[in-house]
């Protein structure tokens, strides 16, 4: 799902913690995607997907609150 106008890259690292993804926002508007380097495909799949929501609706813009975020994406 590529997202036009939208730079962002992927990068795989091991998390402490058992989530597939995380998505940050860079000083100069792109993305970085974060995905868990101790789970499989499957799971770095949907986390990809589950992040490339948050850039499509602009989550990380504003003072949306983190938890109303991600209550809609379920």
């Amino acid at each position: 799902m590529p997202i036009e106008d939208a730079d962002y890259f992927v990068k795989v690292i091991p998390f402490p913690i058992p989530v597939p993804a995380f998505l940050h926002l860079n000083s100069d508007d792109t993305y970085v995607i974060f995905l868990n380097a101790n789970m499989d495909y499957d799971h770095w799949l949907d986390g990809w997907e589950h992040e490339m929501m948050h850039i499509v609706r602009d989550d990380l813009y504003g003072d949306k609150d983190i938890l109303d975020i991600e209550k809609q994406l379920l």
